[in-house]
């Protein structure tokens, strides 16, 4: 589990909305990147400006495997008539 603070809001609202559609979030903290799913996010209401707490389950990357796409199912026009 990784838990970190930050003011920016607009990093707030995307983590709010990966949390909401069960997707995996990526952030970059100390030179290392940290991805997983949203746990929680909190506000912290003794702080000024306002700062939220986001606690990240980790998760590994998904790596995409490339797969070569099938043939078509379907014959051209052409060969109908061969």
């Amino acid at each position: 589990m990784f838990t970190f603070e930050t003011v920016d809001q607009k990093e707030v609202r995307r983590f709010r909305i990966a949390q909401f559609n069960g997707r995996i979030a990526t952030v970059k903290s100390s030179g290392s990147m940290v991805t997983g799913h949203v746990r929680s996010i909190v506000e912290n209401k003794s702080s000024v400006p306002p700062a939220w707490i986001i606690t990240i389950i980790l998760s590994e990357p998904k790596t995409s495997t490339a797969s070569p796409r099938p043939a078509p199912r379907i014959r051209a026009f052409a060969e109908d008539f061969y």
